[in-house]
């Protein structure tokens, strides 16, 4: 049974989640605002990073765990949109630049993946942004779905490159079939289930 550990930080007070790898490590999933002093003060080996998408909020960290952890990063494709531009904070009237990362590891939709051991299926779940991935992990249950689905919410349609037909559709035809009892845990805000959401979602009746 894999034991999550949520940090809770940054610009938009966004979650990171921390997943443990077989050899003891931790495999974290967004970069917020101390995310490397989470991780830091944890003592743990950092064994990758995983982003479900490349808005700022959820990268603001994303060199500095590189750097701080000598740690590959994975990421959809169409994240370079935003990655690659230093001045992506500017563009949403932010005076922050955001600071490159120097490597990267392509991810794309999978019915199974493993990183450092542990492995995940990988749904595209675009409509929020380009390169939206949710991590479904059948085992225990979960999916770390990043601001695709919230609690009672869905992810903003109204930024750069958003869809809000394509983002209803991806909820529907990717994340609903997982089954009631899967646990969603959101880039913001606290968990829910696909169960609660397909019920009493006002965004998705």
């Amino acid at each position: 049974m894999l034991r999550l550990e949520v940090h809770t930080g940054g610009l938009f007070q966004t979650n990171a989640y921390a997943v443990p790898t077989p050899s003891g490590g931790r495999l974290i999933f967004d970069a917020p605002g101390g995310t490397v002093a989470w991780a830091q003060e944890k003592g743990w080996k950092v064994e990758g990073l995983l982003l479900t998408h490349a808005h700022l909020d959820h990268v603001e960290e994303a060199a500095a765990v590189e750097e701080a952890f000598d740690c590959p990063i994975w990421y959809h494709p169409e994240g370079e949109l935003f990655l690659r531009d230093r001045d992506a904070f500017r563009r949403w009237g932010i005076d922050q630049e955001l600071r490159q990362i120097r490597g990267g590891q392509p991810i794309h939709e999978s019915a199974l993946a493993e990183f450092a051991g542990v492995a995940f299926q990988l749904l595209e779940v675009p409509g929020h942004c380009p390169g939206s991935v949710a991590f479904f992990r059948a085992e225990e249950r979960f999916v770390i779905a990043g601001d695709t689905l919230f609690a009672l919410g869905v992810g903003r349609t109204d930024l750069p490159f958003g869809d809000e037909a394509l983002l209803y559709r991806s909820i529907r035809e990717k994340l609903f079939p997982l089954g009631d009892d899967v646990r969603v845990l959101p880039g913001h805000g606290p968990a829910t289930t696909i169960g609660r959401e397909r019920l009493m979602n006002p965004f998705l009746q």
